[in-house]
Order: structure tokens, then sequence, then C-alpha cells
């Protein structure tokens, strides 16, 4: 392979500040939203408890209060990257719970109060697979034609099994054909997925790589399963941690690369590990920043001379 690989840099996979960066010609940072907003499988329509590994707390910044309103929530995020970036981009990421479960009217006003913010250039809407009406989607549509609007999906597992299982409340099925029709309509789609789910093998995990290497994803986030506490799969754990695989930072940073090697070279990796708030985390406590282990991700690729998609098989 040369140095320079098909996505125009010589990063060994396909990542996404890059990608990003190219398309602009900037700097661009999401920027977290904590609406208030609920889920299917909390409020009783699919179930109660909510995802079992799932403890929002976990990733929403400190800025991120429901009570205060979303330019508040806009400006302070973009203070604190004021000083160092200037002139970088933003996009508004409504990132906590799901953000297209509510009415439609209401939803509308969300995302146009961000949009009218004169430092924000888009949205990224985090949501599940089986909140996206059709009327949502074509006024996503719309909003494409003036902004950048991605729609995130909580992918989690291709497996229908382990998605019982972490009580998702919907199909993996669901899933691909909420991607098919956010294609259609023009959106770009992201996806995020949990490696190392209760019950999944290695193998098992790097099938998600073929599954989705078949749609038309855009981007896709991956990340370490991690125990939390205030989540119904942390309190099982620490009633008995024996009956659950723990990933060390080794056996993760191969998986990865596995994955990577069989992921269509297309998908934009926007993300290899995450790190939750040190107070919350039960395990794995592997005591690396995020960018720490991306990079040992790209060292040890680049000295494998592998990269994204090397396996990957049109078709």
């Amino acid at each position: 392979m040369s140095d320079k690989y098909p996505w125009g840099h010589n990063n060994p996979f396909n990542d996404y500040s890059n990608f990003l960066r190219n398309k602009f010609n900037n700097r661009v940072q999401k920027l977290s939203l904590n609406v208030g907003l609920t889920c299917p499988n909390r409020d009783g329509s699919k179930g109660t408890g909510g995802c079992s590994f799932c403890n929002n707390n976990t990733f929403n910044p400190d800025y991120c209060e429901p009570d205060m309103s979303i330019t508040a929530q806009l400006n302070t995020g973009i203070s604190f990257f004021n000083d160092r970036y200037p002139n970088q981009l933003y996009l508004a990421y409504f990132q906590a719970y799901t953000n297209t479960y509510g009415p439609l009217d209401y939803l509308k006003k969300l995302y146009e109060e961000a949009l009218k913010h004169p430092g924000i250039m888009g949205l990224v809407v985090g949501t599940r697979p089986d909140c996206l009406p059709d009327e949502l989607i074509q006024y996503f549509s719309e909003l494409q034609k003036d902004y950048y609007v991605v729609v995130e999906l909580g992918i989690e597992s291709t497996n229908e099994e382990t998605l019982k299982e972490v009580n998702r409340g919907h199909s993996f099925e669901e899933t691909s054909e909420a991607i098919l029709k956010l294609h259609k309509a023009g959106l770009p789609v992201g996806g995020h997925l949990i490696m190392g789910l209760p019950g999944e093998t290695n193998e098992m995990m790097l099938q998600h790589a073929d599954v989705l290497s078949r749609l038309p994803l855009s981007y896709l986030k991956l990340h370490q399963l991690q125990f939390v506490k205030g989540s119904a799969m942390g309190r099982k754990f620490q009633k008995d941690p024996s009956q659950f695989r723990l990933l060390d930072v080794d056996e993760y940073v191969e998986i990865a690369i596995d994955f990577l090697e069989r992921l269509n070279p297309d998908i934009v990796v926007e993300r290899l590990a995450s790190q939750a708030p040190y107070k919350l985390l039960l395990a794995p406590r592997w005591d690396l920043k995020n960018f720490q282990l991306v990079e040992i991700v790209r060292k040890r690729m680049i000295a494998q001379k592998t990269w994204q998609g090397r396996l990957f098989h049109q078709g």
C-alpha cells in the first residue's frame, strides 16, 4: 500500500476529523446538547429501564443540562473552544436519549433554535432506528438543502439475540431499514456500535463489520463495552463480575484492527474508543485517553502494514 491511502491522507483508517476537514476546508467540532427527551424503552411504550448498558450521564458534558436553553448550551460549548480555535465550524449534536422521539412540531422548534445560532452550520441528531417517522425524514431532507444534517443511529449490535439481551427494544432489521430509508432521502447516516457485548465472541464482533459494510453508512463509532454505575448491566457486574468478559487494551486493539480490515473503506470511522467518567466507570479501567488508544491502533496498523478495508470485498 502506498503512503497515501484512498481517503487522501496517511492515516491507515478513514478517520472523522480528517474527513470533515477535507469536506469543509476547516476544523469542525460537534457540540453536545441535552434537551430533556426520553426513549421508548424507558417510558413504557417499548419497555422500561432502558438499554442495560446505558447511563446517559457517562457521555454528557457538564454544560449539557436540559434546564438550560439550547442557545445557552451552545454558547457555553463554543466558549470552551473559542480561544484555541476561533474560526472553526460547529455542528449541534442532539446526543442524550432519543432526539426524534416527540411531537414533530416540538422537535422542529428544538432543531431550528440550534440552527439559528450564528456558529452552527448543521445538526447531528442521535436517535433509534424505530423513531424515524416519514414526515421527520422528509423534514431533515429539506433542511439538508441549507445545512449539513446527519442522523446518528444507535446500532449497538447486528445480532438479534444480543439486542434482545441488552433490552434494546428494536431489531437489527429495523436498523437496516432505517439506514436505507435515510440514505434514499439523501441524508448521511452515522452509526454507533459497542464491541464486547455479553455473549458476543471475537468472530461475532468482526461479522458486524461485514454486515455494516453492505449498508450505506456514512460514519461509524466503535467503542468498548464499559460497565458503568447506574446501569442495569453495571449492577449485575457489581454483584458477580465473573459472569462478564472484560476486554483488556491489547485484546481490544487487536479486535479493532481486525474489524477495520474488514470494514468498507468508504465508511468514515468517527471513534474507536470511549471513556466514561472515572467516578461512574466500574470496568474496564484502562487509564488511557481516547486519543491515546487511537494512536496505539494507528501505530500498530502501520507496523502490521495493514489498513481499513484491506480484507473488504464488495458484493
